[in-house]
């Protein structure tokens, strides 16, 4: 009886060490690849640079109206398979970034000058709202519909958003349910 005993005990032993095992090498399913190139033949350090941005630098007039530069695998083909993206938001005095999604991330903004209201709802209905100032950090959660809003009258604002794929997508709620196809 004691050596029946013992066998189950070094069989669950077994058993649990290959679960534990099993659980240890699970991953992102998102990341496929460390990088994708097109041309593995003609890859050079311009495959990996983004030049996009630049238009910002010495920006002389800020635009009249909210304004999006991003950086997505679209743009800059070297983010495909890294799982992130970025975007530069402007905005003017009392603009909005009307309420939408990113149905494949997570959005981190990090708010460089200005101040902004800034809000999601969560699948429970709940609305979360916040005022961020200069140099403040707020997440919008993957798939939830979100938005920002600059209620100073006299000053612009900037932001850079950061998303947790190549491809965040963009789902803006107004065109989706006002200027379909």
């Amino acid at each position: 009886m004691a050596s029946r005993v013992s066998t189950m005990k070094l069989l669950s032993l077994v058993l649990s060490s290959f679960v534990i095992v099993q659980i240890a090498l699970a991953g992102d399913p998102d990341i496929l690849s460390d990088f994708l190139v097109p041309n593995q033949n003609n890859v050079d350090g311009s495959f990996f640079t983004y030049t996009g941005m630049r238009v910002l630098v010495n920006q002389s007039t800020f635009p009249a109206n909210f304004t999006i530069l991003k950086a997505s695998m679209v743009e800059f083909p070297a983010l495909n398979g890294q799982s992130v993206s970025y975007a530069v938001l402007q905005y003017p005095a009392s603009s909005l970034n009307p309420p939408h999604t990113h149905p494949r991330a997570a959005e981190l903004l990090f708010l460089v000058d200005g101040s902004l209201e800034v809000g999601f709802v969560d699948t429970t209905n709940k609305l979360f709202t916040q005022s961020l100032q200069a140099g403040d950090m707020f997440i919008f959660p993957k798939g939830l519909v979100h938005y920002q809003y600059n209620a100073d009258p006299n000053k612009p604002a900037i932001a850079i958003s950061s998303f947790g794929s190549a491809n965040a997508g963009t789902v803006s709620l107004p065109k989706t349910l006002f200027a379909t196809n």
